[in-house]
């Protein structure tokens, strides 16, 4: 005879062979998180211009209810002591030095998240005059963590993806280039001191990585071959992008190149 599964609170659903239970799932995700971050992960933040609400969120993930100190993962007062730079809010006008800063401080190998949808995109501020955008227009970013403002839960399941990557840094190879090996050389046609000297301006205005790429794109606008002269072909260029932080850049770069009336 059959026994019955009815009992007085409800009926029992028996697993089906080979199915997991949905404790075993846990236990396994657990597992895999836990494996993922095998060392202490130190974190500081970097407030760039946001409204506080993630500010909300990354304290709730660090409180006993999630707890995140329990998988290693510390804020920190100090860059030079992290492994991991968590930047929120969109990138402002007033913050992107000291966000640069940060960067340079944590020593490497750091891993950079890009925090909720300002620190991602710029979120909603992404158009306003004292907005340059997300973390990426100034510093390089390894991790997003998307949400406005992302969860606890998402907050963890970011810092171990970070954490994968700083694993994967820690182990790194680098390619040394070898003498048989040529190296293309960019804008050939400007002369090496007009270039550092672009670069440098560049860069001091937008950071390294962006500062390279916006220096790149005026030099490309200068040994374009045009029949217009260059400052009318320079003014058509920034009335098409409409970009007054582009303008106040190249603006600083045009005055490098007004100064060495050879070229």
């Amino acid at each position: 005879m059959m026994k019955s599964t009815d009992t007085h609170a409800g009926t029992n659903t028996v697993p089906a062979p080979g199915a997991i239970s949905e404790s075993e799932q846990i236990s396994t995700l657990k597992q895999t998180l836990l494996k993922r971050i095998r060392r202490s992960a130190f974190v500081f933040r970097v407030d760039c211009g946001g409204c506080n609400g993630c500010e909300i969120e990354i304290f709730a993930a660090i409180t006993p209810i999630f707890d995140a100190e329990r998988f290693g993962i510390k804020l920190v007062a100090s860059p030079r002591h992290a492994d991991v730079l968590l930047y929120t809010g969109a990138m402002t006008r007033a913050m992107r030095l000291p966000g640069i800063r940060a960067y340079n401080a944590a020593p490497d190998p750091k891993i950079v998240i890009s925090y909720g949808a300002c620190g991602c995109t710029g979120g909603i501020f992404h158009d306003l005059y004292c907005v340059w955008g997300g973390t990426e227009s100034i510093v390089p970013v390894d991790v997003y963590i998307p949400g406005c403002p992302p969860t606890p839960a998402a907050t963890i399941y970011g810092f171990a993806m970070a954490l994968g990557l700083l694993d994967q840094k820690l182990k790194a190879h680098h390619h040394t280039q070898g003498t048989d090996e040529e190296a293309t050389l960019t804008h050939p046609h400007i002369p090496l001191q007009l270039r550092v000297a672009l670069e440098r301006e560049a860069r001091r205005m937008s950071g390294y990585r962006q500062g390279r790429i916006l220096a790149n794109r005026f030099m490309a606008l200068l040994a374009l071959e045009d029949a217009a002269p260059f400052p009318e072909r320079l003014q058509r260029h920034l009335d098409s992008e409409g970009d007054p932080r582009l303008s106040e850049v190249f603006g600083r770069l045009n005055k490098i190149v007004l100064r060495r009336p050879q070229w």
